[in-house]
């Protein structure tokens, strides 16, 4: 069977422009200072000569210290992030569930951001009516899904965010940490949400700090290491390979 996904030498930079201030005080300050102590912000190169095939079928857990590079690679996997060289291929329907507040309009309500969501999702506005009544349900927000979002809180945008993104699954599901706000009631229907959307997918890519979680739902591992992968190969390996690596083995 094809891959699902396909990665041959990718790279992707940010432009040191990207992260300096552009202000004239800014820069003032920074050609007062002496030569030696001038800040020099250099191109970040957050994923270097990365290949990888995923295969229908597998569940790929992906560890790595913050900044480490796995979750640029679900955003290159998603298509969020434009490659700087090298080849991406990826087939199927992708969803995804690593920024669960973008697409939320704050003035209006909740029940209007459900097709508002739908919509940057892809997805029709007769589908988006026609599974609303379900989302309203899961998300379990009483009068407040005819309020305004800017009146939630926290973790009331989170549930109705994570309602609207889970309502619909993808031959590619992408999952970066597991969902972390709600009452006790709600992280049991959030939990048993994403297993069956697990169970529905081809493909799962979990990042996670989480061992316990990944061995479990993963059978292969990636191991990503100052924006290069280092490590390709079975789940319990791959933990091991990222303690060796930053110095937590026992």
């Amino acid at each position: 069977m094809s891959n699902l996904i396909s990665m041959k030498n990718v790279d992707l930079s940010y432009a040191s422009t990207a992260f300096k201030e552009r202000s004239l005080k800014t820069a003032m300050t920074n050609l007062l200072r002496p030569k030696n102590r001038r800040i020099e912000v250099q191109d970040i190169k957050a994923l270097k000569n990365v290949s990888v095939d995923i295969r229908s079928g597998e569940r790929v857990g992906l560890l790595g210290h913050n900044g480490a590079g796995k979750s640029t690679f679900l955003k290159v996997v998603a298509g969020l992030y434009p490659i700087s060289a090298g080849t991406r291929t990826v087939r199927g329907v992708v969803r995804s569930m690593f920024d669960l507040s973008l697409g939320f309009e704050p003035d209006a309500t909740g029940r209007e951001n459900i097709l508002y969501r739908g919509l940057l999702l892809g997805l029709t506005p007769k589908f988006m009516r026609a599974i609303e009544d379900e989302v309203v349900a899961f998300a379990d927000l009483g009068e407040f899904i005819d309020y305004p979002i800017k009146t939630y809180s926290a973790g009331m945008l989170v549930r109705l965010a994570f309602a609207i993104t889970t309502a619909v699954g993808g031959d590619v599901l992408l999952l970066d940490e597991v969902i972390g706000a709600g009452d006790a009631n709600f992280m049991l229907k959030a939990r048993q949400r994403i297993r069956e959307l697990i169970e529905k997918s081809e493909v799962l890519l979990l990042a996670s700090h989480d061992f316990a979680t990944l061995r479990s739902t993963c059978e292969r591992g990636l191991v990503f290491h100052h924006g290069e992968l280092r490590f390709d190969g079975a789940m319990d390996a791959c933990i091991d390979e990222y303690k060796q690596l930053n110095g937590l083995a026992q």
